[in-house]
């Protein structure tokens, strides 16, 4: 996705990136992911630290890569919130935003013993349950504005016009 711009698909996935940055469902994303992390931080620096004193061995080695599991999924996405935020506020061009480097990653299978659910703290599974949901959430909208092709020129007759009219007149730019 080397020179996204460049294309009428390339103009029409950047214009997508524009308007969710200036969505109302990118504000509540936004402000959803942003309180999590906020909450998140309170959490593992106060009550769940207490909990996890009280945690036995094993329990606290899971309630140790659980937590470290969550952090790692709430920075990815609020990682990636951010950068849309910069296409908002104009400190970064949509067509740079399209880079690999920014997209959301699929998680890696996640080995999770449900047996072990009793053992850790209700503060933290409630936060493990609410950073997944939100992680799926903004996974989808990362493949469907970054990953996903628009329709082809088959598929799509106005790209598909629009291409014919650069292949015979040029392009603008």
């Amino acid at each position: 996705m080397s020179d996204v711009g460049a294309s009428a698909a390339g103009r029409w996935r950047t214009s997508g990136v524009q308007d969710f940055a200036g969505s109302e469902l990118f504000d509540r994303t936004f402000q959803e992911g942003m309180e999590l992390v906020e909450e998140t931080a309170a959490y593992l620096d106060g009550s769940g630290r207490q909990d996890s004193k009280l945690l036995s061995r094993s329990a606290a080695l899971a309630y140790a890569g659980e937590s470290m599991r969550l952090t790692t999924r709430l920075m990815q996405v609020a990682s990636w919130l951010l950068v849309q935020r910069a296409v908002r506020e104009g400190d970064m061009a949509a067509v740079d935003a399209c880079q690999d480097r920014y997209r959301l990653a699929e998680p890696p299978h996640e080995e999770y013993a449900e047996d072990r659910a009793d053992d850790l703290p209700g503060g933290l599974l409630g936060l493990l349950e609410r950073s997944a949901r939100l992680y799926e959430r903004v996974l989808h909208l990362d493949k469907r504005m970054y990953v996903e092709e628009p329709a082809d020129e088959a598929g799509h007759p106005v790209l598909s016009q629009i291409e014919m009219l650069e292949a015979h007149y040029g392009k603008e730019g």
